[in-house]
């Protein structure tokens, strides 16, 4: 992985937990969606992220 793959992966696992500790608060029902949905969102760009790092840092060795 790259420099800058890491430091998205640190970003998007700060969003994570930070959308985390939203949804323990009160929120509206339209809030919750919201936070929800971003959720969602950055942990699939977390998996988008390691998934691509790695295809991408095992065809550098071979």
């Amino acid at each position: 992985m790259t420099d800058e793959q890491l430091m998205r992966l640190k970003v998007y696992g700060n969003n994570v937990q930070r959308y985390r500790r939203l949804l323990e608060g009160n929120l509206t029902e339209q809030e919750r969606e919201f936070v929800e949905r971003r959720l969602t969102e950055e942990q699939l760009a977390i998996q988008r992220l390691r998934t691509n790092g790695l295809v991408h840092g095992t065809s550098k060795l071979m």
